[in-house]
C-alpha cells in the first residue's frame, strides 16, 4: 500500500501567497518606484520636463530688455518687487508644458496596467486594493515634486548670470521669490496625483488622458466663453483647478492658502472617486 504525500507549494506560490497576505506600505512603495522607473517613458517624460524649463528659461532671460525688466524709465531704479516676479515667470515658464506632461504621466501609471492586464497581478498580491492606489500617489508626487524642484531651481541659476548681466538680480530666498517658487512646484504634482485619480477612473489611456488635459486646458476655456453669455459663470473661473493653481502663486481673488485647498478638493475628488470604484469594479 503506498503513502500518499501531500504536494507541496511550489516557492514561488509561497511567496505570491505571503506577499498577498502580508505586503507592506513600504514593499507596495518600492514596487510602484520599480515600475515606474522600468519604463522608458518615465526618463524621456522627466527629462522633458527639465530641458524645457532650462531652455525656456535661457531663452526668456537673453530675450529680457531693461523695459521687460521692469525698471522705471526716469530714475533707471528697477521697481520694487518687479525683479522678484520677473525670475519667478523666468523659472516657472517650462512647468507650464511639465503640468500637462505630468498629467499624461499621471494617467499612464494606472491605466497601463489596465491595458496589459497587469493590474489583475497588482489587485490579487494587495487584496485591499486601496494601498496599491496609494503608493503609486506617493511615488508619483514625490517624484514630481523632485524633478520639478530641480527644474526651478535649475532655471533660476541659469537664468541668474543672464539677468545679472543686465543689472537684475534679487535673492533665491527672498520670500516673494521661494516661495512662488515652490507653489509652482507643489501645483505640478498634484496635478500628476490628480491625473492617477483620472486614470483609475476611466481606466483607459486614451480616454483618460483626454479627460485629464480637458480640465487642465479645455475646461477654463468654455467656462470663460459661456461666461459672456451668463454673467455669474464668471464667479466659477476661480475655482476651476488651472485658475486656482494659478491663484496659489499669484493671489488676485483669494488667498494663496484658499486656492490650495480648491485645489485639493479637486484631487480629493478625483482619487476618492477613484477608490470607490476601484473597490466595487472588478478589475
Amino acid at each position: 500500500m503506498s503513502t500518499i504525500t501531500p504536494t507541496q507549494p511550489s516557492a514561488a506560490r509561497a511567496t505570491f501567497m505571503s506577499a498577498g497576505s502580508g505586503l507592506s506600505f513600504t514593499g507596495l512603495v518600492k514596487s510602484e518606484s520599480i515600475k515606474l522607473w522600468s519604463l522608458r517613458s518615465t526618463y524621456w517624460t522627466f527629462s522633458l520636463i527639465i530641458v524645457a524649463a532650462l531652455g525656456l528659461a535661457v531663452a526668456m532671460s537673453f530675450a529680457m530688455s531693461t523695459a521687460t525688466a521692469a525698471f522705471d524709465p526716469n530714475t533707471g531704479a528697477p521697481i520694487a518687487g518687479s525683479n522678484a516676479q520677473l525670475f519667478v515667470l523666468v523659472s516657472t515658464t517650462g512647468l507650464g508644458l511639465g503640468q500637462l506632461i505630468v498629467a499624461v504621466l499621471g494617467v499612464l501609471t494606472i491605466s497601463g496596467e489596465y491595458s496589459s492586464g497587469m493590474i489583475k497581478s497588482t489587485l490579487t498580491a494587495v487584496p485591499n486594493r486601496l494601498p496599491a492606489l496609494w503608493a503609486k500617489v506617493l511615488v508619483l508626487f514625490v517624484f514630481s515634486f523632485l524633478i520639478g524642484l530641480f527644474s526651478v531651481v535649475g532655471s533660476f541659476l541659469v537664468a541668474f548670470p543672464i539677468l545679472g548681466a543686465k543689472d537684475v538680480t534679487v535673492s533665491f530666498f527672498d520670500v516673494d521669490v521661494i516661495l512662488p517658487l515652490l507653489g509652482n512646484v507643489l501645483f505640478l504634482a498634484l496635478i500628476a496625483v490628480f491625473s492617477i485619480g483620472i486614470g483609475a477612473i476611466v481606466r483607459s489611456s486614451a480616454g483618460g488622458i483626454a479627460t485629464a488635459l480637458g480640465i487642465i486646458l479645455l475646461l477654463p476655456t468654455v467656462v470663460a466663453l459661456f461666461s459672456l453669455m451668463v454673467g455669474w459663470v464668471a464667479d466659477i473661473m476661480p475655482f476651476l483647478l488651472t485658475m486656482a493653481g494659478s491663484e496659489m502663486v499669484a493671489p488676485t481673488t483669494m488667498e494663496s492658502w484658499q486656492a490650495l485647498l480648491v485645489v485639493l478638493g479637486w484631487v480629493a475628488v478625483s482619487l476618492g472617486t477613484a477608490a470607490l470604484l476601484l473597490k466595487r469594479r472588478d478589475a
